[in-house]
């Protein structure tokens, strides 16, 4: 190591460093050293150094994902792939397509899929006129929901006599036979039945994954549920594969699920530093509290749902599922939070943000202070009362500013909710009003791009990206500067690296990308056409537009 120099030297741009703006940087052993003026760093330029002229072009401190599911998403690329708010027929002609594809008898899997696209909620009969002698199964976009032909439905072994799953719903046609559309767990018992990618599979789909988020600049990421796609084990094996090999370059965090009376889970979590490395943490464990509240109405609410679910008339469909039992719930996350590990909840409706800080309070109560910061996933809807316990508490509100309209699932959630609830979907400015750690996650694949610069204007705008007519809960926009502080420092507080990352000053790892202008000096509208040139991590240059628009892929 040269304790003279600089191994780069970024110049000529523009800097945004926590002490204001600069023109460059320089880094060394991976480590930002200077912040200055060109003349600044140009004094630690040496025989070796690298310098870089950033012609004008701005640099952030790295982005950060905290809800993403990689493999999830590669996979996807790969399979009966239907675009969010395809109709009925446009969505069968594409199954159609695939089926003529496939080997006789061979599954086709794939999604997306939303009832308000599809002109309502479907049924197996018309998968059958398109895929008789095939199983079909087709995920919808929140991924709590999936749709089967008579196929599928009669390998998975469900029949006229199959009972609702605990946890789940198998929608039923006029004379109670379940009709090809399954709910939560119930959806979990077609997938099961369905084959899994291969470990070469789920390595590729990572890899692309990988690449995919480092063009857009995010440098550190959570995985929000480990064995999503292919079970716990074959994942862990890929990012422990790929984390060896030196091609997972971003700091990663993975939540291992759990839920209750489940062996496999608690293995799974007892082996989980098997699957360590210096960037991968497997250290934070997810629970699933509900579902969503779209059609299915499986979220849970602490009001009613306004709209009906043809056929039901249950305590379900009126209040949605809360999954595991309130006393079950907080024995776990006390346990959970002695073990040193953090608790990340799906919890999109009401009730379940409520449970999940009544689990954070009673680990708090039983075992102190501690440095696990816990957080809300989703909260689509919360309470204003609980956003302030949630300040009280030191619980994290991690939201997914990606789902603004008009993405389909948001007009099932609309019409689910009502217009009067809807006004106050993902309360973020309520939540920093409170100071509440808030941080974002995509959910990518639930949304078709992992792109973090749409999310960046829609916090602001609430609007479809470049501006529209119509907005989304647009009393609870926020201003560019916390937007953009949710995706940096905010996240590294929440990953517990504030220390050394999510801002550019020196002595801080050297986490930085490199875009094509300044957000703070163009439109608002049109921060979501933000283009990432170089990404950056621990000085290392791991991507570049040019060699990607090449084919070359990262550098």
């Amino acid at each position: 190591m040269n304790d003279q120099y600089a191994d780069t030297i970024l110049m000529g741009g523009r800097v945004r460093a926590a002490s204001g703006w600069a023109q460059g940087l320089t880094v060394r052993a991976g480590v930002i050293e200077v912040v200055g003026s060109n003349e600044d760093v140009l004094r630690q330029r040496g025989p070796s150094t690298r310098v870089i002229d950033l012609a004008g072009d701005t640099v952030l401190p790295g982005l950060h994902d905290l809800h993403v599911h990689p493999i999830y998403a590669g996979i996807r690329e790969r399979r009966c792939r239907i675009p969010q708010g395809s109709n009925l027929a446009e969505t069968l002609r594409i199954v159609a397509q695939h089926v003529a594809q496939a080997a006789p008898g061979e599954w086709v899997l794939g999604g997306q899929w939303d009832a308000s696209a599809l002109g309502g909620v479907p049924d197996r009969t018309m998968l059958d006129s398109v895929a008789p002698d095939h199983p079909v199964l087709l995920e919808d976009t929140s991924g709590h929901s999936s749709w089967a032909n008579t196929k599928a439905l009669e390998a998975a072994g469900v029949g006229p006599g199959t009972p609702d799953p605990e946890g789940g719903i198998f929608e039923r046609d006029a004379a109670g036979n379940p009709n090809g559309v399954q709910r939560e767990t119930a959806a979990d018992r077609l997938a099961a039945a369905a084959p899994k990618p291969t470990d070469d599979e789920v390595e590729a789909a990572l890899d692309w994954a990988l690449s995919e988020m480092l063009s857009y600049g995010i440098t550190s990421f959570t995985e929000a549920a480990v064995g999503f796609t292919a079970g716990p084990r074959p994942e862990l094996r890929a990012y422990a594969r790929l984390a060896e090999r030196g091609t997972l370059k971003q700091r990663v965090r993975l939540c291992l699920v759990w839920s209750p009376n489940n062996p496999e889970c608690e293995d799974v979590i007892a082996a989980r530093n098997f699957y360590a490395h210096s960037r991968v943490s497997p250290d934070c464990v997810k629970i699933f509290l509900d579902g969503v509240p779209t059609d299915s109405h499986t979220a849970a609410m602490i009001d009613p749902y306004v709209d009906t679910v043809q056929g039901r008339d249950d305590e379900a469909s009126r209040y949605g599922l809360l999954e595991i039992a309130p006393a079950v719930l907080d024995r776990a996350v006390t346990r959970f939070d002695q073990m040193g590990l953090t608790v990340k909840f799906h919890a999109a409706g009401d009730a379940a943000v409520r449970a999940a800080l009544g689990a954070i309070e009673a680990a708090r109560t039983a075992n102190g202070p501690g440095p696990q910061m816990h957080n809300v996933g989703h909260c689509t809807f919360v309470s204003q009362t609980d956003i302030q316990r949630a300040s009280n508490l030191g619980a994290t509100f991690e939201v997914s500013p990606y789902l603004w309209q008009p993405a389909p699932i948001c007009d099932d959630i609309a019409m689910a909710v009502g217009p009067d609830v809807i006004e106050r979907v993902w309360p973020v400015r309520e939540m920093l009003e409170a100071h509440a750690l808030v941080v974002p996650g995509s959910d990518w694949s639930v949304v078709p791009s992992v792109n973090p610069w749409t999310a960046i204007e829609t916090l602001v705008t609430r609007q479809e990206p470049g501006g529209s007519a119509t907005s989304f809960g647009k009393d609870q926009a926020i201003t560019l500067e916390q937007a953009i502080d949710m995706f940096t420092i905010n996240s590294a507080r929440q990953e517990g690296a504030a220390h050394r990352l999510g801002r550019i000053e020196p002595g801080m790892l050297a986490d930085v990308i490199v875009v094509d202008q300044n957000p703070f000096e163009v439109p608002i509208t049109q921060v979501h056409a933000t283009v990432v040139k170089m990404t950056f991590i621990e000085g290392e240059p791991v991507y570049a537009l040019r060699a990607r628009q090449s084919g070359q892929g990262s550098v």
